[in-house]
């Protein structure tokens, strides 16, 4: 898998447009000049595309997020060092990466088969060896490893999950886009008592739909 001094030119180039639209956070633009996306796009044909500032389809009927908005979603976090991150989607791993080169310690769910078998291959290959990475339904999170300092969800929810607000610490954050049409209102919520949320409405974004269950091709 080449990752060339040509491509670093362009991810250098796509960590500035990013800047331009308004990501401050040092760490996460580094993030982005960082990591190969080229190499979490199967598509050998979109290689070539990959440094510009556009989702992608990955397969299963998702898409590699766009990075300005896999930015906008990170910075949101104010992920500190050793942070315990629960994300909602790998995907192809692209979020999955960036909460990696920010020091979280990552747990991710994928509910399509073919995604995760691909990502728990690709991600090692390309040094993120420490994600623990599960196959199963977003909506239920991961209760065994609960509590979490922070919950990211990659895909457009119709409400907020019970199960995730459960598994927040207090004092924590969840990021998570919310609505039923073709835009979602991007939600950062705090937790600030067990039974106590303060709610953030950031903006429209467009993501594929958060599906439950498992999913196979």
């Amino acid at each position: 898998m080449l990752d060339t001094y040509r491509h670093k030119g362009l991810r250098k180039q796509l960590a500035e447009v990013v800047a331009q639209k308004g990501i401050r956070d040092l760490a996460v633009l580094s993030a982005i000049e960082t990591i190969p996306r080229h190499l979490l796009i199967p598509d050998n044909a979109l290689h070539k595309f990959a440094y510009q500032d556009k989702p992608f389809p990955i397969g299963s009927g998702q898409t590699i997020s766009q990075p300005y908005t896999v930015a906008f979603q990170t910075e949101l976090l104010e992920l500190k060092e050793r942070d315990k991150v629960l994300e909602i989607g790998t995907g192809s791993g692209y979020q999955t990466a960036v909460l990696l080169e920010l020091g979280a310690k990552v747990f991710s769910i994928e509910r399509q088969r073919a995604l995760f078998d691909r990502t728990k291959v690709l991600l090692p290959q390309l040094g993120y060896t420490s994600a623990k990475l599960f196959f199963g339904d977003g909506y239920k999170g991961l209760p065994a490893f609960a509590p979490f300092d922070k919950i990211i969800v990659t895909a457009g929810a119709p409400y907020v999950p019970e199960d995730l607000l459960k598994q927040l610490k207090v004092g924590g954050i969840l990021v998570i886009p919310v609505g039923e049409g073709d835009t979602q209102q991007m939600k950062r919520i705090f937790k600030v008592g067990e039974q106590q949320f303060e709610v953030e409405e950031l903006g429209d974004f467009r993501f594929v739909p958060l599906l439950k269950d498992k999913g196979r091709d």
